[in-house]
């Protein structure tokens, strides 16, 4: 634990302060996400303990508000502060499963490309700058579209976080690819896989157990910034109904529906899961922008 605490990656995070606010808040929020039915003050979901009667409460600090819902309800009287929390782990799976998609799909890519050059690698990278010409919030929506001529639109409904991971995967993995290849070109030439090659390992081999662990670092980097964003992509999606159903809502679901009653008065039903997704972005952002600058050698 010692050795762990003067590592010179935490040494670094211990020293500056808005990184370590950004992860002491992207801590909590994961924390918040990953047992929402322990730490959500009211179960959302659960309609018995839904009442009409309680819609449209303001947040609690503001005339007509409860403590019993500290951020108001919503349009069914569901409570915002625990809707957001439920909504939190929707999002970040999204986000964490289309990440996880990305960097499996570019760095496979990434150093197939690199180490093998020639044809190879022009035909990846040529595949790769096609894709660049579409924005991924354009490729997302296309594959949800394509999932919902395949499946229908119930089974489409029922398998929304799925659809969203593959749609975030497929639409950001050309970063990886690319970020993997240069460094993977840069590594084959190194004296230790000239040392493998010549002592009998396959290509598999050396990009597995020698070149992989080499480029991770540029990969930690790009999927922590690309994590913001993808949660960005999810809510963007469901904001405009293409995303999570209400009945299953993220963040992005819960901006939907409070952007009906955002004139009417009732500003915090969208307000509030707004205030969450751009607090969660953020830490997320400034971590990202950590991690850059400490693991980048030509700044030590």
């Amino acid at each position: 634990m010692t050795a762990l605490l003067r590592a010179p990656l935490v040494r670094d995070l211990r020293g500056d302060r808005t990184a370590l606010a950004a992860c002491a808040v992207l801590l909590v929020l994961l924390v918040l996400a990953a047992v929402p039915g322990m730490l959500a003050p009211h179960a959302v979901f659960d309609l018995r303990g839904l009442s009409l009667l309680d819609a449209f409460r303001p947040p609690a600090w503001i005339d007509g508000g409860s403590w019993k819902f500290p951020l108001g309800t919503d349009d069914q009287g569901r409570d915002m502060l625990s809707a957001i929390i439920y909504g939190l782990r929707v999002s970040v799976t999204v986000g964490l499963g289309g990440v996880a998609l990305a960097v499996v799909i570019g760095v496979t890519v990434g150093l197939v490309a690199g180490y093998a050059g020639g044809f190879i690698d022009t035909l990846l990278m040529r595949i790769a700058d096609v894709q660049l010409t579409f924005p991924a919030i354009l490729i997302a929506v296309m594959i949800d579209g394509v999932a919902r001529a395949l499946l229908g639109e119930m089974a489409r409904q029922q398998a929304s976080v799925s659809v969203l991971i593959i749609a975030i995967g497929l639409s950001g993995w050309v970063e990886y690819a690319r970020a993997v290849r240069g460094a993977t070109m840069v590594e084959r030439r190194r004296d230790y896989v000239a040392a493998a090659r010549l002592s009998g390992v396959g290509a598999i081999g050396i990009l597995a157990r020698h070149i992989l662990p080499n480029v991770l670092t540029a990969v930690l980097v790009i999927g922590t910034i690309h994590l913001g964003v993808a949660i960005l992509i999810e809510a963007t999606l469901s904001f405009v109904g293409l995303g999570i159903p209400p009945t299953q809502p993220s963040l992005g679901t819960l901006i939907r529906v409070g952007n009906n009653y955002l004139l009417s008065g009732e500003w915090w039903i969208a307000i509030m899961p707004g205030l969450a997704l751009l607090i969660l972005v953020l830490a997320i952002n400034l971590l990202g922008d950590f991690l850059r600058d400490a693991l980048n050698p030509r700044l030590k």
